[in-house]
């Protein structure tokens, strides 16, 4: 691909805001794609993007999750399940240095060499990647931004000792385990972060940490992408890790990209081991001062693949690159896949023609997410192959069901429903692809809700598991001499009284509000799946009232408040006094975007492609409309209408919009819905003692009420004339009668006043 388009490289250490910019200059197009190396950061994004344009504006797309509205503006992905063939103004990768993974690395290399957006195309990482970037992209443009914070080294120190919000790093989930469980003796408890964990388990073990429940946080390198954390310091609890072929040492650049998670923003972080493994000679200093020996050489495969035949599309994929710095992938998983399936006779036997080897392909790249044993993983893929290629060319409903049912068991321990959630994530990215089962929607839904519960079971054994919960216990105390551990309850057991100082205390207490029957029966998983439910919830579930007011049901959420501009109010949460930190950030982040929908949902008739696309002086009115909510005084935008040519006149009126004498205003925003919601954003920006009541149904004025902004009425579409309100229709109706010279007391059944103020109204109106 040709670069015309301008390419910037944000290269540098962790903390220096690279994500943060991507998605500030990602909002500042009319569309956008990013992609990111991990699905919980995706997830984590995909949050950050929809608390400032509203879910209705931005698609998720993971290879297990697709979250696509009806006409998304903006894209959050994966690396791998970005949609290439999609065009938008800008396109960012983020953590490129990847292209230089044995696994993955040729994915981010192909999106390195050829995705590109329209308009401006960012790519972001670690600096080791400044001579590769200058070399196969001669034309991007790479700027450096210093970390916001120091990191020092910290040294040696034991694990009994370790300062509040740490993290310690393993590499192993034995080690992770076992660190977890000296943590929960010494201070109280650990929350868990693996790669295997799914983002509900992840949400809810890191919301432990950052609401303060636990002040430990025991992980694998999973943290080491971009996850924002409350740490401080980080701690390695090992050197060494598994890569998927041979254990080997982690390479300084590696070790820094983990250590950088340790202080966010401005806040300083420190890193180092638990005593007594220390770091070699010259590590310490080279993390400090962020200085790598640069990245040689970056795995590569081609993207022109030949699917004539099985043995044309394997030579395609082992095709050599021309550039020294590019090594061709050799060891990859779905190439390894199609290998041995290419020795399956009944295989071959089917897949003859462009077709079905494009078909083999795709079963071939459903990764391998339980990682037990190949063999079984590619029988599994020959038998998806067999049935997508026969006669149905589909999934046999009856057998999915039956592997299904198997994996829906919230029974078992940790590593039992850690293999749980891997087999059915298969199952999740194959419900993804449509065509492949009968009522996809059906089984995503299905798999999702699977998926759903063995998190929440996941989450309450590593609760159970690694965090001290007996009466008494306080954060970073273990529980007094003597006392016994709180037994297992049965689930219709009663729970026990959580003490004040305990950790879960607050959880009890949201327990005990939160619960729709009596709150000594209702167990604690039901609140983390109320929480759950509210931040997954669709658009359609919350309500808003003209007060302002957000509720799910009868539940009261929240409420709106002023924000930045009239268009981006804040949220303010119920008083729910007990919801943990975590848990309240994320219903927050909810309702954000909510808020956000509802301008979207309101502003629908003036953000629509039509609308988009009409000349300068027609968008400079529509500008002017949006932000007062759907009316605009004509005076204020005398050079625009001077401007407009008869067709442009047409155009605005053909959507919905009226150019009047005295109003301009989108008659669909004058229906009753709209205006509730208009009132629910004044009153969140002018303030409650400052909007108007809600009209009547069917009244074309009210009177003006002592303290209301005038702009308050405008606002809702009953701009100010005299001593009445007038919707602005009416208004319009009423000036060209007065125009062409009816006298005021004939109208007054048209303004909706007694007759002794229709002519303050009419000089008003004609003023």
């Amino acid at each position: 691909m040709v670069d015309a388009s301008p390419i910037t490289a944000v290269l540098g250490p962790t903390n220096t805001g690279k994500t943060h910019r991507a998605i500030e200059r990602m909002l500042a197009h009319d569309s956008g794609m990013i992609g990111l190396p991990l699905r919980l950061l995706a997830r984590e994004v995909y949050d950050r993007v929809t608390t400032r344009v509203g879910e209705a504006r931005v698609a998720l797309v993971t290879g297990e999750e697709k979250r696509v509205p009806r006409r998304p503006d903006y894209w959050v992905c994966t690396v791998e399940a970005m949609p290439t063939d999609l065009e938008v103004d800008f396109l960012a990768i983020d953590e490129i240095q990847l292209a230089a993974h044995d696994q993955r690395g040729h994915v981010f290399t192909e999106r390195l060499l050829l995705s590109r957006g329209r308009r401006e195309t960012w790519f972001l990482g670690a600096d080791t990647m400044r001579p590769l970037m200058t070399e196969l992209v001669p034309t991007a443009r790479v700027v450096q931004h210093p970390r916001l914070s120091r990191l020092a080294s910290a040294g040696a120190g034991k694990l009994s000792r370790l300062p509040p919000r740490s993290a310690v790093v393993a590499f192993s989930t034995a080690q992770v385990y076992e660190i977890a469980e000296r943590l929960r003796a010494h201070r109280g408890g650990a929350a868990i972060v693996l790669g295997a964990l799914s983002p509900r388990t992840r949400n809810a073990q890191v919301a432990l940490f950052q609401s303060g429940e636990v002040d430990y946080l025991v992980a694998t390198d999973a943290i080491g992408m971009g996850l924002n954390l409350d740490v401080r310091h980080v701690a390695f609890a090992a050197l060494r890790k598994f890569d998927g072929r041979d254990v080997r040492d982690l390479d300084p650049a590696e070790l820094a990209q983990i250590a950088g998670r340790a202080g966010r923003h401005l806040a300083d972080g420190t890193f180092g081991t638990v005593a007594p493994l220390s770091l070699p000679d010259g590590v310490a200093a080279a993390i400090e001062a962020h200085r790598f020996p640069p990245l040689r050489r970056l795995l590569w495969r081609s993207s022109e693949l030949d699917r004539s035949s099985i043995d044309a599309l394997l030579a395609s994929l082992r095709q050599r690159p021309r550039a020294r710095s590019l090594k061709l992938v050799d060891d990859a998983e779905d190439t390894a896949a199609l290998t041995r399936l290419a020795g399956d006779p009944a295989v071959r036997a089917r897949a003859r023609g462009s077709e079905a080897v494009g078909l083999l392909w795709e079963v071939c790249r459903i990764p391998d997410f339980r990682k037990l044993l190949f063999e079984s993983h590619v029988a599994l893929l020959a038998e998806i192959y067999g049935q997508l290629s026969g006669p149905s060319a589909a999934l046999d409903t009856d057998w999915m069901a039956a592997r299904v049912a198997e994996i829906d068991d919230a029974g078992g321990d940790i590593d039992t429903l850690i293999t749980r959630i891997a087999s059915i994530r298969t199952w999740t990215y194959i419900s993804n692809h449509g065509r492949w089962v009968r009522d996809a929607a059906a089984w995503q839904d299905r798999t999702r809700a699977i998926e759903d519960r063995l998190s929440d079971a996941l989450h309450e054994r590593l609760v159970q598991r690694f965090v001290e919960r007996g009466g008494g216990a306080v954060r970073g105390a273990r529980a007094p001499s003597g006392a016994r551990p709180a037994p297992r309850r049965a689930e219709a057991e009663p729970p026990p009284a959580v003490e004040a100082g305990h950790p879960f205390a607050r959880i009890a207490a949201l327990r005990a509000l939160l619960a729709p029957g009596p709150a000594a029966t209702a167990p604690e998983d039901d609140r983390a799946r109320w929480v759950e439910a509210i931040v997954g919830a669709p658009h359609e579930r919350f309500s808003v009232d003209a007060g302002g007011r957000i509720a799910d049901g009868e539940q009261p959420l929240g409420q709106l408040a002023r924000g930045p501009t009239l268009l981006l109010p804040d949220v303010r949460l119920a008083e729910i006094e007990d919801l943990g930190a975590g848990a309240r950030s994320r219903v927050l982040r909810r309702l954000v975007a909510f808020a956000r929908d509802l301008v979207e949902e309101l502003l629908g008739p003036l953000r629509s492609p039509e609308v988009r696309a009409l000349p300068g002086a027609a968008r400079g009115i529509v500008y002017q409309l949006e932000q007062g909510l759907g009316t605009a005084a004509a005076r204020d935008a005398e050079e625009q209408i001077a401007e407009l040519a008869p067709e442009d006149l047409a155009l605005l009126k053909a959507r919905g919009i009226e150019v009047g004498e005295r109003v301009i205003y989108v008659q669909q925003l004058l229906r009753r819905g709209a205006l509730e919601r208009r009132l629910a954003l004044c009153a969140a920006w002018f303030g409650r003692g400052c909007v108007p009541a809600c009209p009547a149904p069917g009244a074309v004025s009210v009177p003006v009420a002592r303290g209301v902004d005038p702009r308050a009425y405008a606002a809702i579409g009953y701009p100010v004339f005299g001593t009445r309100a007038l919707r602005a229709d009416v208004a319009e109706r009423v000036h060209r009668a007065l125009a062409s010279g009816e006298p005021a007391e004939r109208l007054s059944g048209w303004m909706g006043c007694p007759a002794r103020e229709a002519p303050r109204v009419a000089a008003s109106l004609l003023g």
